[in-house]
């Protein structure tokens, strides 16, 4: 009874707090429903990566090609990683989102990029037994002063109910920004710039881990996460991320 009456309280406070301050849209800023959502008009201007997509990339394919099919860039030059998966293409809208999370401390933006994952990822999530998020190196994540990617790992933990470790990878060396290299440059940024911290190796040996990103462009940083993961004793390691560079789009990147 006291539990009924302690949920029935909160959701009078969340009613009478939205109508004193009106949720409003993360990007044009109209009245919406619900707190870090977006308004129609805005929702309409993403791109939802749906099914069918490539197992090994999350690459949508024009038809669908069955079960586990796989793409023939993915045949061509196999990820690290086992399967990712994307909510949105990375384009106009999607960036805006990213960059009010990433550069404007937008913690709403945060959420509601969550939720678009835990929907395209809901099968990497049920699978896996522990969220591990890309690491910043110590000295931008002083300067930014939190880890997004670790923060969009805990939002999956709460909805999806599995653990969630911010500390199982290390970034040991303060690599340059991926802002404008190819992708041989971004391979070469980052190739042995992780390490698994020695005490978190036992946590991830035999286990299936899910890497948290929030945008995968050619996908360097992540494959050199999923190859130190598996190194380390992982038994798979799957990828999702908030937003992916589709081609052409990766010409034009700019984060």
């Amino acid at each position: 009874m006291g539990q009924r009456v302690s949920v029935a309280a909160r959701r009078s406070l969340h009613a009478f707090v939205d109508w004193l301050t009106p949720p409003k849209c993360l990007l044009c800023r109209k009245d919406v429903q619900g707190d870090a959502s977006l308004c129609l008009s805005c929702w309409q201007g993403l791109h939802f990566i749906d099914e069918p997509v490539c197992d090994a990339l999350g690459t949508p394919f024009a038809y669908d090609e069955g079960e586990g099919a796989l793409s023939p860039a993915a045949i061509a030059e196999p990820p690290p990683w086992n399967k990712a998966r994307g909510a949105v293409a990375f384009d106009h809208t999607s960036r805006q989102i990213v960059h009010l999370f990433k550069y404007r401390d937008t913690q709403e933006a945060g959420l509601a990029m969550a939720r678009m994952m835990a929907g395209a990822g809901r099968r990497l999530l049920a699978d896996c037994d522990l969220i591990v998020p890309v690491p910043l190196y110590r000295f931008r994540l002083w300067r930014r002063r939190f880890n997004q990617a670790a923060l969009l790992a805990q939002h999956l933990s709460r909805h999806a109910a599995k653990p969630y470790a911010h500390d199982v990878l290390e970034r040991r060396q303060a690599t340059r920004s991926q802002v404008g290299l190819s992708a041989d440059e971004r391979q070469k940024n980052v190739r042995s710039a992780f390490a698994v911290r020695p005490e978190m190796r036992p946590r991830i040996e035999g286990k299936s881990l899910l890497l948290v990103d929030d945008v995968r462009t050619t996908g360097a940083t992540l494959s050199a996460c999923a190859s130190t993961l598996k190194a380390a004793g992982a038994a798979r390691v799957d990828v999702l991320s908030f937003a992916l560079v589709l081609e052409p789009a990766r010409l034009h990147i700019d984060l």
